[in-house]
């Protein structure tokens, strides 16, 4: 017969004391519920002594500011013997003054340093900021940078980031249904540069990369001899004139009356010359191809300069010439310039010296202009010649936001025609060959398999060309040690 099992006889069984018997379990429990409180107390109050206000700290502290992680007063204001939980702007412009670039219109929105440069992150980049702390303000582009009959233009007014809302770069979009254009005066065919081209009338077939005419201004200073044979252009400069690399032209390489006004804000690290082009010299990357020869007297070419200087040169030349060469007065007449119905001159004529040299810089003038310097010049070409759109880039209010800074010295990895592709085709001079911003967004996007792509990435918010110095506030030696001797102020 089977045992009847209920919950009255089973609960007969239990220990009803169970609770007040000690058991190591229990034992463990009390002693660590005791220990650990004391321990936590005793380490806090063995730091404090120590000076070590780490364990008050929210986490690591930046790159930037590792040696300051065991000084809390130094970023936070203390009072009533606690420190501010955030760090006033106070103590960031005692080390380093970073202006804001924006005006007094919106000096109620500028915010403060701990807004957008969190601390205690870790071993970060203090300057990576979100792009939403920049988007807060600069959203909206609302800004007339063209006046038409139909009415202002207007940048885009939503941006959330390099890839929402951008807008296309200033210098590639159309203004007031004029596309854009470089206002540049340098008759340049691209296309014909980058197809196999024979090197003068009787010389070898060559074919050029960008890299010849186009350097950074850093490289572009550089010229290496070669010792070999001076009579060789430079090792670095395939297709220079040698003649004129020692010349001094009395022009600007950057005409101020075609440079365009652009707002741009200076980084924190100063400019090293290798992050922008610089202008392409005739000396270094031109007059080993294109010859500027006026007379065949002579085996060196006219000056690459302004047309007084050149006009002078000429003057000056033939003025020489004919005196060390005085019978050359006489001049016969070439039967091959004769004209039907035209007076015909005589055989022969006996020109004073000063005429014999007017005449010839005249001639080689006429023949500099209508062959030579009119192949890649005009005359004259002042902005109202230009597109009436170029004319008028001086009368554009710029946005809010800064242009953007671009270093050529990043991308040296990458051939030019990958991002300027347009010199493929391009014949015209006033064709702008920049990449838009689809180009860009090829490699810059979120997500680990690609390159940077938040607002600080090229964009500059404190204008560092308008830092302001301060006294230094910590010595070397306290530093070193990492000690409370990091805090002592320096001595002025």
């Amino acid at each position: 017969m089977a045992r009847t099992r209920t919950t009255k006889k089973l609960a007969q069984r239990v220990d009803l004391n169970y609770f007040n018997r000690s058991t190591a379990f229990k034992r463990a429990k009390v002693w660590l519920s005791v220990l650990v409180p004391l321990l936590a107390v005793g380490w806090i109050v063995w730091r404090g002594v120590a000076g070590d206000s780490r364990v008050y700290s929210s986490g690591r502290m930046s790159e930037a500011h590792a040696v300051l992680e065991r000084q809390c007063a130094a970023c936070h204001v203390k009072k009533a013997g606690q420190f501010s939980s955030n760090a006033a702007d106070s103590a960031c412009l005692a080390c380093h003054d970073g202006p804001a670039h924006h005006g007094d219109a919106v000096a109620a929105q500028v915010p403060h340093c701990a807004e957008c440069h969190a601390e205690h992150r870790g071993r970060v980049d203090i300057s990576a900021v979100s792009d939403g702390l920049c988007t807060g303000c600069h959203a909206n582009l609302k800004v007339q940078i063209g006046v038409s009959a139909a009415g202002p233009t207007f940048h885009e007014t939503h941006i959330r980031s390099f890839e929402q809302g951008h807008p296309e770069f200033a210098a590639t979009q159309s203004v007031d249904g004029y596309p854009a254009r470089d206002p540049g005066t340098i008759k340049v065919n691209h296309a014909i540069h980058m197809k196999p081209i024979r090197r003068g009338p009787n010389g070898p077939e060559v074919q050029l990369v960008c890299r010849d005419c186009h350097r950074l201004q850093a490289d572009s200073a550089v010229v290496y001899s070669n010792n070999s044979n001076p009579t060789v252009p430079p090792t670095n400069w395939m297709y220079a004139g040698l003649p004129y690399l020692a010349d001094k032209p009395t022009y600007s390489l950057r005409d101020p009356d075609l440079l365009l006004p652009v707002f741009v804000l200076q980084p924190y690290r100063p400019p090293t010359g290798r992050e922008t082009m610089a202008p392409v010299s005739f000396a270094k990357a031109c007059a080993g191809c294109h010859s500027l020869t006026f007379d065949k007297r002579f085996e060196i070419g006219a000056p690459h300069d302004k047309p007084e200087v050149v006009h002078a040169y000429l003057v000056k030349q033939f003025q020489g010439y004919i005196a060390a060469h005085p019978g050359e007065v006489r001049v016969a007449r070439d039967p091959k310039r004769d004209l039907t119905g035209q007076p015909i001159p005589p055989d022969v004529r006996v020109l004073t010296p000063t005429q014999w040299a007017e005449a010839r810089t005249a001639d080689a003038e006429e023949l500099l202009w209508r062959k030579t310097c009119k192949q890649c010049h005009e005359l004259r070409m002042t902005s109202a010649a230009l597109p009436e759109v170029v004319a008028n880039y001086s009368k554009w209010r710029l946005p809010k936001m800064p242009r953007a800074t671009f270093s050529h010295d990043a991308h040296r990895s990458f051939a030019c025609t990958g991002c300027h592709s347009k010199v493929l085709t391009s014949t015209e001079p006033m064709d702008i060959l920049l990449p838009g911003i689809a180009t860009c967004k090829v490699c810059h996007a979120p997500g680990p398999q690609h390159a940077e792509s938040r607002c600080f990435e090229c964009h500059t918010y404190h204008d560092w060309s308008e830092r302001k110095e301060v006294r230094a506030a910590f010595v070397l030696p306290g530093l070193a040690a990492g000690g409370k001797s990091v805090g002592r102020k320096a001595g002025w």
